[in-house]
């Protein structure tokens, strides 16, 4: 199997009516340029025709690939099928609503072609819905994360050995800068310009605000205790106990020693409720150390096959 220059990754969920467009755009941005591409749809578990509409256009683009899911999985886990399929060093993740023109394409992966990035996002310009929801989004993941970017949900070009460090977990795509940055690729931006939809339906609703927070919160605990859970729990641990054994220190004198306090029983049980508490910290973090040996050692084989698997090729 040999190798092409660019993977670009294309989710699509309904989108039979902006694919042509779409693959005509594609076709016109690479137009005379020596980067060798293809370009992988996964059809997210589509109730339309796009499962058809990509086997007409088959003949027409030989760079065209199409992959599919019988049901909706996510972008996440569509970007890791057409991760699976792609032949590609670099690879893109690019949406079919035509919100983003692929124009932008070469524009994204020259950095990485040219060796100055691991990573390059896109930096929306103009006017775009719930720009008030991303703007908040942003601003939080800068104050969490240690990021060189404006806009971290947004299209991406890097390079394929950053999906190995990405966990296999629903909407960790968003995060893939981050995460990327936390390992030590180095990241950019490029501006993009977004325009309105012109077909379909968007798939995001304003439930995606409290389901992007949480996941914000577990990739930030992920960073900061994923590789050593004990570091928190084990603290935390130690700090409840201590907390009981003070407390009932206290409880002993208040009962024995001082006179106003004798048969005052409420201290004891605060020691109690420390010291059970206390061992559920001790025994989630020591199983918390035992996942995490057992991840990291499943991580180094999936990049020891990757490795295989590339020079197989």
């Amino acid at each position: 199997m040999s190798g092409v220059d660019v993977s670009v990754l294309v989710p699509a969920k309904d989108e039979a009516a902006n694919l042509p467009l779409f693959m005509e755009q594609v076709a016109a941005a690479f137009d005379g340029s020596s980067t060798t591409f293809e370009v992988i749809v996964i059809d997210d578990g589509s109730v339309d025709d796009t499962w058809a509409v990509l086997g007409d256009l088959l003949p027409r683009y030989p760079f065209l690939v199409r992959a599919r899911h019988r049901a909706r999985r996510g972008i996440a886990d569509a970007l890791r099928t057409g991760y699976h399929a792609a032949r590609g060093a670099v690879l893109v993740f690019y949406p079919a609503d035509l919100q983003y023109r692929p124009e932008a394409i070469p524009r994204l992966v020259a950095p990485i072609l040219a060796g100055e990035a691991d990573m390059v996002t896109g930096y929306k310009q103009g006017k775009y819905d719930k720009a008030l929801v991303s703007g908040v989004y942003n601003w939080m993941s800068r104050r969490l994360f240690d990021v060189p970017v404006h806009d971290l949900n947004s299209v991406k070009a890097y390079r394929r050995e950053i999906m190995e460090s990405v966990p296999l977990r629903p909407d960790w795509h968003r995060y893939m800068i981050v995460i990327a940055a936390a390992e030590g690729y180095s990241v950019s931006e490029v501006p993009v310009t977004l325009y309105p939809r012109t077909a379909g339906e968007s798939k995001f609703g304003r439930s995606r605000i409290i389901v992007g927070t949480l996941d914000l919160l577990s990739v930030w605990f992920e960073l900061r205790f994923g590789r050593k859970p004990l570091m928190l729990f084990g603290v935390l641990g130690a700090l409840l106990f201590l907390a009981g054994l003070l407390t009932g220190v206290v409880a002993l004198l208040m009962r024995f020693v001082i006179p106003p306090y004798q048969g005052f029983r409420p201290l004891l049980n605060l020691v109690e409720i420390c010291v059970i508490v206390g061992s559920v910290f001790f025994v989630g973090g020591f199983l918390g150390e035992m996942i995490a040996v057992q991840r990291s050692e499943t991580q180094d084989l999936r990049r020891h096959l990757s490795q295989l698997e590339r020079e197989s090729d």
